[in-house]
């Protein structure tokens, strides 16, 4: 690590000799050729059935999907498609289609109500869509007042043998009933668009001359944040933002990872930019066999997995591992084959990472990214064992400062935001020049988390700048309140919050998921004030069933605060 004026640098270098293409349509088409007749995709639904293709397969599906946005459609260089799917086979296959036929993509929480999906819709300006059949009773609602002119269905089971899509299909619509009655008819289905792309590939179309003229900086991608303050925002990715995240992690682990043939269970939703960017994309380069999960939840499903898989590498979050390791069968007979944990996108408890490795016999290596930064910032050597507590080093070509509310940057070892520079940072928000002028001062993107460096380099996220809460004129910082109350073996989870005091100015309120029965308030506040000093102790504890969460697990503090103030009144 160097240090040179308050900023923060690895010392490996990273030039444009390191990057792997110019985009990300080039990259796919490299790894196609590269790795050709290796297994790519799986995909497995809790029924135990599961269905494959090969990298070879891939290349073929992505350039059919390709000619028919072009070709069928007529969609023009630039213009751009929403994809709003659960982890089903045809995701991927979308996605780099639409990329190598020069389109823009912006990824869709399947989860979202139709207002929230219209937003977005609404804001990225995107032309045709392609949706998860189970959300077409939205459909009408969801793109009213858009521009999107065709819509296409995508189902749980494409890709699958054509008896088991018409049998499981028919099981979903007639008989589960998850398939609502579309409130906006459907241009066609998945199939039906390979079919004739397939055709049209084979009639003599280059899909690759789709692409000419496109230009590193020209956008890839409009990957929405998750409005945690507010209306989400589309943070413009372009191909040299995400050809360049690639690149800097292919630098510092692609080696170590490439060594042998590895298998990925990927539960995290590809729509979020931790399984698109550094899930999905990433892992292309060394050849990685990637298995989907539609339905992970109850965790239960995810036994299949397990059972049907060798999986060696696993993206998760804390609530991914902490649940896992409340699940007897996980338990009971926890993976065997597994090599390389990682966490990204929130907290990882120490607690919970010392649980994780005594029961499996593998670390979790921590990470820290945003979807500003096109995902990865700084990992861990992959070479070493993981420094606990930290979020590893900065990847090369990354910089960053530690600066007080003043800008002054702050010394090693003391905390401030973390303000970042890179080649991977967004252009900006789309249509928010409002925000960017806020957001991306001086060639820095402000990133909004409290953090810190070690003399070492290794960097640490403390907080949220938003959710510190100052009690009596300390700046406390919820995190470390929570690292302390799940250590315990008496709460499950916890979540802290601030709200106003007239005696302190904030005061502290836990929410608490109970591990043991008939667990009281004074308990935890005993357990409290034996780890912590007296106004980090929480002045309220309020028992929950359920921890308000995102579908990648960030607790949804916002929710908890607002509960609070309604609870406070």
């Amino acid at each position: 690590m160097i240090i040179k004026d308050g900023v923060y640098m690895d010392s490996v270098d990273f030039t444009s000799e390191d990057l792997l293409s110019e985009t990300v349509g080039d990259f796919v088409d490299m790894v196609i050729e590269e790795h050709q007749d290796q297994p790519a995709f799986s995909c497995i639904l809790p029924s135990g059935h599961k269905t494959a293709m090969t990298y070879r397969e891939m290349g073929q599906a992505s350039d059919a999907v390709a000619a028919y946005l072009r070709e069928v459609i007529g969609m023009k260089s630039g213009e751009v498609v929403a994809l709003m799917a659960p982890n089903i086979m045809s995701y991927p296959l979308i996605a780099t289609g639409a990329l190598k036929a020069g389109l823009r993509l912006t990824n869709i929480n399947p989860l979202y109500t139709a207002e929230e999906a219209n937003h977005q819709l609404k804001d990225s300006g995107a032309k045709v869509m392609f949706v998860v059949d189970v959300f077409g009773d939205k459909l009408a609602e969801a793109t009213a007042d858009t521009n999107v002119e065709k819509i296409f269905a995508l189902s749980l089971v494409d890709m699958y043998p054509l008896v088991t899509r018409k049998i499981l299909g028919f099981a979903m619509k007639n008989i589960k009933k998850i398939i609502p009655a579309p409130t906006r008819p459907f241009n066609g289905r998945f199939d039906q668009i390979l079919k004739q792309g397939h055709r049209l590939v084979q009639g003599g179309i280059t899909v690759k001359s789709y692409r000419q003229g496109q230009k590193p900086e020209d956008v890839a991608i409009y990957q929405y944040t998750g409005g945690t303050t507010g209306r989400s925002k589309g943070a413009e990715l372009t191909h040299s933002n995400i050809v360049s995240n690639i690149s800097q992690a292919n630098k510092r682990n692609t080696k170590v990872l490439s060594k042998e043939d590895h298998t990925m269970m990927l539960v995290l939703p590809l729509y979020h930019v931790y399984a698109f960017a550094a899930g999905f994309l990433s892992s292309l380069k060394s050849g990685t066999h990637l298995v989907l999960v539609p339905v992970p939840r109850p965790l239960v499903n995810i036994k299949q997995v397990f059972d049907q898989f060798d999986i060696t590498v696993m993206p998760g979050v804390n609530t991914l591992y902490l649940g896992l390791l409340h699940e007897k069968w996980f338990k009971e007979n926890p993976p065997t084959k597994l090599k390389y944990c990682f966490s990204g996108a929130s907290p990882l408890q120490p607690a919970v990472s010392k649980e994780w490795e005594e029961l499996t016999g593998v670390a979790i290596y921590e990470g820290y990214g945003l979807t500003e930064s096109t995902c990865i910032t700084s990992s861990m050597d992959l070479s070493k064992p993981p420094r606990k507590g930290s979020v590893g080093t900065l990847l090369p070509g990354t910089k960053a400062r530690i600066v007080n509310s003043d800008g002054e940057n702050m010394p090693v070892g003391e905390v401030g935001e973390l303000w970042l520079s890179g080649p991977q940072i967004m252009r900006g928000y789309l249509n928010r020049p409002d925000v960017n002028a806020e957001a991306l001062a001086d060639g820095w993107l402000r990133t909004g988390d409290v953090a810190k460096f070690d003399e070492d380099g290794y960097l640490y996220i403390v907080d949220r700048i938003k959710d510190m809460v100052i009690v009596s004129g300390f700046n406390v910082y919820p995190t470390d309140i929570e690292a302390v109350m799940t250590k315990s073996d008496i709460i499950a989870d916890a979540a802290v919050v601030g709200v106003p005091d007239a005696e302190t100015g904030e005061k502290l309120i836990a929410y608490v998921i109970p591990k043991k029965e008939g667990l009281t308030a004074a308990e935890v506040i005993e357990e409290c004030r034996i780890h912590l000093t007296g106004y980090k102790v929480p002045k309220v504890i309020r028992f929950i069933d359920e921890m308000p969460k995102s579908p990648v697990g960030k607790v949804l503090r916002r929710e908890l605060r607002d509960k609070a103030l309604a609870e406070e009144t």
